[in-house]
C-alpha cells in the first residue's frame, strides 16, 4: 500500500515536472525521481488516470467572433428557421484514384486481407457535397478543380435542387467561399435566398459534413482500389446514393453553452 504522501509526490511530479533531458515520464524514471517503487508508481498513475506516455492535440480557434459563430451554427442545428433548409457544404479535395501494383490477396481463415505497399496514381478529383442536416440527404458534385468557379457551379446546382425558400448554408473559411467572385454572385437578387453561415476558423468539427467525409474516407477510400479516375467517381457516387437510400440523419446534441464550458475546461480559460 502507498500513503497519501506517496500519491501526492507522484501526481505532483508527473503533472508539473519533466525528467531531465526527456519529454515525458516513464514508470521507471518517475519511480527514480520520487524514490518510490515502480510497482507503486504504476498503481498511483492508474488510480489517478494519469498517462504520461500518451499525448493528444487540441486546436483553439483565434476567431474574434468565435462565440457568435458557434451560437449561430448550433442554433441552425438545434432550432432551424421554419420552412428553411439547412445545408452543410464543403469540399473533399485531392481525392486520389490509387490502384495497387498487384492484385489484392483476399481475407481467409486466420489471414487478413492484404494489399501491396506500392501503388500507382490514376488522377484526382474534388468531391463537393452538401448535407441536408434535418433530412439526411447528400447532394454531391464531382469536379476536376477546386476554385470559386466550381464552388459557384455547385451553389447554382443547390438552388436548382431546392427551388423555393431559404437555404442556410454552413461553410468554412477557405478563399473559394469568400472570394470577390463569390461575393459578386451573392449580391444578385436571385441568389440572396442562399444565406451563408461561416464557422469559426480552425473549427471544422462544427461542420457536420465532416461526418460524411469521414465515412467516405473509411468506407470507400482507405482500402479502395481504383484503376481509373472514372472508377473512383463511380464508387464515390454509388456510396452517396446508398447513404441517401438509408435516410440516415446526424443529430447534433450539444448546446452552444456546453461547447463553451468544455473548451474552458480543456484550455483552462
Amino acid at each position: 500500500m502507498y500513503t497519501d504522501a506517496d500519491r501526492l509526490r507522484v501526481v505532483e511530479t508527473a503533472c508539473t515536472k519533466k525528467p531531465l533531458g526527456e519529454t515525458h515520464w516513464s514508470v521507471r524514471s518517475l519511480a527514480k525521481a520520487t524514490g518510490i517503487g515502480k510497482d507503486t508508481v504504476h498503481q498511483i498513475l492508474r488510480a489517478n488516470k494519469l498517462k504520461p506516455h500518451q499525448v493528444g492535440t487540441f486546436s483553439q480557434s483565434p476567431d474574434p467572433d468565435f462565440v457568435a459563430k458557434v451560437i449561430d451554427v448550433v442554433g441552425l442545428y438545434l432550432d432551424p428557421p421554419e420552412n428553411a433548409v439547412v445545408l452543410c457544404v464543403d469540399e473533399k479535395t485531392q481525392v486520389q484514384a490509387l490502384d495497387r501494383t498487384q492484385p489484392m490477396l483476399p481475407m481467409r481463415p486466420d489471414q487478413i486481407e492484404r494489399h501491396t505497399h506500392d501503388y500507382k496514381r490514376n488522377g484526382t478529383v474534388q468531391l463537393f457535397a452538401a448535407l441536408e442536416v434535418h433530412g439526411g440527404r447528400v447532394i454531391p458534385r464531382i469536379e476536376n478543380r477546386h476554385r470559386s468557379r466550381e464552388f459557384l457551379a455547385f451553389m447554382n446546382q443547390l438552388l436548382r435542387t431546392y427551388p423555393k425558400g431559404e437555404l442556410h448554408v454552413i461553410l468554412d473559411n477557405v478563399i473559394t467561399h469568400r472570394s470577390k467572385k463569390v461575393q459578386a454572385w451573392h449580391k444578385k437578387p436571385k441568389h440572396r435566398r442562399a444565406v451563408f453561415h461561416f464557422i469559426p476558423t480552425y473549427s471544422s468539427w462544427l461542420n457536420m459534413i465532416e461526418v460524411l467525409f469521414n465515412l467516405v474516407q473509411a468506407k470507400v477510400l482507405r482500402r479502395g482500389v481504383f484503376p481509373s479516375k472514372e472508377d473512383l467517381v463511380q464508387k464515390l457516387l454509388a456510396y452517396i446514393d446508398h447513404f441517401n437510400e438509408q435516410g440516415k440523419v446526424f443529430h447534433w446534441t450539444k448546446p452552444a453553452e456546453d461547447i463553451f464550458r468544455s473548451l474552458n475546461i480543456q484550455t483552462g480559460h
